[in-house]
């Protein structure tokens, strides 16, 4: 509850700050008063002595406002001195001009007695140019309440904070940063010399053990160090009072952009760099070893890094991943031979995995030869970069993939279709028939084998509409049953308010098969499958798995099982082509693959969670889409009607195709049905063609991928001659002219291969209308 005079305090305030010129408001008071009585006229008389008598009353009013407000500053003050009298940090109240009105005895102790002088003046003493900071900290506290800033004072880091009190005055404390001690000396006591320096290389703080070796304080880096820039873990080469010294160089972030730089210096009788509560308590993760490669001793930061390390420890027990025995290299870094590199290795850590960045750096003590490691922790910097040697391996995979499919697709065009010209010639009852039908549906399995390889590969010809994938999931429910058999139980939960999505519908579909096959799998005893979908919106972007899902409305999928799950080691390798857990004989190892590579290819992102013996959940985020966009219609179904007698008198194809087994078949194929066909190698021979102006040709038949142009260019340039004719393309994979899904010339379809004879015909009579 608020205070009842509290409305009344900005009046008191204001009356307080004028109270100074109540003096003037009793010397007009008496001129009125005077004035009154030597005027006769009543009325005014009466007028200048109700002025007087107001002027009296606002002075007094304002002196009583005045003496309230000075009582209650002091109460304020007095209750403060009391609160921070025995604080073991300096603090200071001061008025907004900040003028010092009170110490605690730990300012006093460090300070001396600094009453009516400026806060500004007394930390002069403690770092430069006080006043900027205290500014800018005055400005916030009298905006917010308090602020505070950390700072680099002569005497090592310290927080100097300030926080409002009462309207007119501050409260300020400045406390020596606790978490810099060494050994409890503090920074400025160690025996290690060491210093703090600014971005631009200024010198900020110097130890004393630093100062002494330098024989001077200096302002600059290069006043110390001859070899700029400095390179931690390496020895350079300083300046000293009594010569040049080599030194290994340790370096460590600290707050504010600063930097923190201990040396260690490697000649003989250098007693710093040996004094054992330096070594342990010195921030910088370090590690002497002795010349046949064991461990004398660790610090507290290589522990923390390393873990427990037992006396006499060799470092080859220590480290792997080098790809050479670390034996040698420690031997070469003994000899000089390593020009101080670091090496990334793992640490051999049973319980996480951590990686270090090593350098290693020769020293000699007491005429012994040895060495100091530098560790820094790589762990994350090794993860970034599996993440993308991971990503690589797939895009490579990918590529591949894509172009074996493309060769193979050639293939098995050929072959499907000279099959399908000799299944002409031969009744069902002819004994070569069997044969024949056999070969065509073994190019028809193949052919579905490139085809998971190519949606891997994200190179496959993909027809996204709007979908509501509740419909979806309906109509697919009878299939899916069918496939898990009686032992499962198949349960589909939705939400009601689903999102619809752009999708290949068939694609998906296929997807989801490949999940539920893979659930059904894993429960040979039976159990349940679970479809989910729900709406979810990311306010952030969700980053697991090696993959970041940006922010933004998703349908989520998940279909879960209650099989015997899935080792963790072996997740990483599930969306692999040709990596399959079941055994030889049960499965291709493509499933997974193909599902990765159409959810990728539709824009979305798939993850699986696993605990063995438990079950198996993977997870499936694809864009949410606008519900009020319009429903994209189906396509039309291919249709087989042969030309009519009269058309196919006069449509004429140009077919361009580079592969002479698919070209002899495509243009057989049109001959049969009464196409007249001119065949090309390639674009140019093509082009060549068209220049004959009396050549009247109906349908461009092309392979998109070929030797010299491609086929959007050349049709692109066929077409300014001749606008009105119909263009099929035919390729292997989709490239990236077709990444949405539809060809980038007008008037135009997309044949992928493998065709089969009826598929090419039909597809060119529906072009032609």
């Amino acid at each position: 509850m608020a205070h009842p005079d509290q409305p009344l305090q900005p009046l008191r305030r204001t009356a307080a700050q004028l109270a100074p010129g109540a003096v003037y408001l009793f010397a007009a008071a008496v001129t009125a008063g005077g004035a009154g009585m030597i005027v006769a006229d009543r009325v005014l008389t009466t007028v200048l002595f109700s002025i007087a008598g107001s002027f009296v009353v606002l002075a007094l009013v304002m002196r009583l406002a005045a003496r309230g407000q000075a009582r209650a500053r002091a109460r304020i003050e007095e209750q403060i001195s009391q609160f921070i009298a025995h604080d073991a940090a300096p603090s200071f109240t001061t008025d907004l001009d900040g003028e010092i009105g009170f110490q605690n005895r730990a300012a006093l102790d460090r300070f001396g007695a600094r009453g009516g002088q400026t806060l500004t003046r007394a930390l002069g003493e403690v770092f430069a140019n006080p006043a900027s900071v205290l500014t800018r900290l005055q400005s916030k506290a009298a905006a917010l309440g308090a602020a505070r800033e950390d700072l680099v004072t002569r005497r090592g880091h310290a927080r100097l904070s300030v926080h409002q009190i009462g309207a007119e005055g501050f409260l300020w404390r400045i406390e020596d940063m606790a978490e810099r001690p060494a050994a409890g000396r503090g920074l400025e006591g160690i025996s290690l010399p060491m210093l703090t320096a600014s971005k631009t290389g200024t010198v900020l703080f110097m130890n004393e053990a630093l100062r002494r070796l330098v024989g001077e304080r200096v302002r600059t880096l290069d006043r110390i160090f001859a070899d700029l820039p400095l390179r931690s873990g390496e020895e350079h080469e300083i300046a000293t009072a009594e010569g040049a010294l080599r030194c290994v160089v340790a370096e460590i972030e600290a707050t504010g952009g600063r930097r923190e730089i201990y040396l260690l210096p490697t000649a003989a009788g250098q007693g710093a760099a040996r004094d054992p509560a330096s070594f342990e308590e010195l921030p910088v993760a370090l590690m002497r070893l002795s010349a046949d490669g064991r461990v004398l001793a660790v610090n507290r930061a290589a522990r923390g890094l390393m873990g427990a390390i037992a006396p006499e420890t060799r470092a080859s027990d220590l480290f792997e991943g080098l790809g050479r025995p670390v034996n040698d290299w420690v031997a070469d870094a003994l000899a000089g031979r390593t020009e101080r590199r670091p090496e990334v290795l793992r640490a051999r850590r049973a319980d996480r995995e951590v990686f270090l960045q090593v350098t290693l750096s020769r020293v000699v003590e007491e005429g012994r030869v040895g060495l100091i490691a530098v560790l820094s922790d790589a762990t994350q910097l090794k993860t970034l970069e599996a993440q993308f040697v991971q990503s690589q391996k797939m895009q490579a995979i990918g590529q591949l993939a894509g172009g074996v499919a493309h060769d193979f697709n050639n293939l098995l065009t050929a072959i499907s279709g000279h099959c399908d010209l000799l299944m002409l010639r031969h009744d069902k009852g002819d004994p070569d028939y069997a044969d024949l039908d056999q070969i065509s549906q073994n190019a028809n399995r193949a052919a579905s084998l490139v085809g998971q390889l190519l949606a891997f590969s994200r190179k496959q010809t993909l027809k996204p509409r709007v979908i509501d994938l509740r419909d979806t999931l309906s109509d697919l429910t009878h299939l899916l049953n069918r496939l898990v058999g009686e032992k499962v139980l198949l349960t589909l939960v939705h939400d009601p308010d689903l999102a619809p999505i752009r999708a290949d519908k068939r694609q998906l579909e296929q997807v989801i098969m490949n999940l539920v096959v893979n659930a059904r799998d894993a429960m040979p005893g039976g159990g349940e499958i679970r479809i989910e979908t729900e709406n979810l919106r990311l306010v952030e972007d969700l980053k697991r798995d090696r993959a970041a899902v940006p922010r933004g409305d998703y349908v989520l999928v998940k279909v879960t099982d209650e099989g015997v799950g899935i080792p963790a080691d072996k997740i990483p390798k599930i969306f692999e082509p040709f990596y399959t857990t079941k055994r030889a004989g049960e499965g291709t190892g493509l499933g997974l693959s193909t599902a990765y590579g159409i959810i990728k290819q539709t824009g979305g992102y798939i993850f699986c969670d696993s605990v063995v013996g438990s079950g198996t959940s993977f997870s499936i985020y694809l864009p949410a889409h606008d519900r009020l966009s319009e429903p994209e219609p189906d396509p039309e179904p291919a249709t087989t009607a042969a030309p009519s007698d009269g058309q196919a008198r006069t449509a004429s194809v140009l077919l361009v195709e580079d592969e002479a087994p698919v070209r002899a078949f495509a243009s057989r194929a049109l001959k049969l049905r009464g196409y007249t066909v001119f065949e090309a190698e390639n674009a140019e021979e093509a082009l060549r063609l068209l220049e004959d102006e009396n050549l009247h040709i109906d349908v461009f038949v092309t392979d998109v991928i070929m030797p010299g142009k491609d086929g959007p260019t050349w049709v692109a340039e066929a077409l300014k001659a001749r606008p009105n004719t119909a263009v099929v393309f035919v390729s292997g994979y989709a490239e990236d002219v077709f990444q949405d899904g539809r060809p980038p010339v007008p008037n135009s379809v997309f044949l992928p291969k493998p065709f089969s004879l009826s598929e090419l015909t039909a597809t060119v009579q529906n072009r032609l209308g």
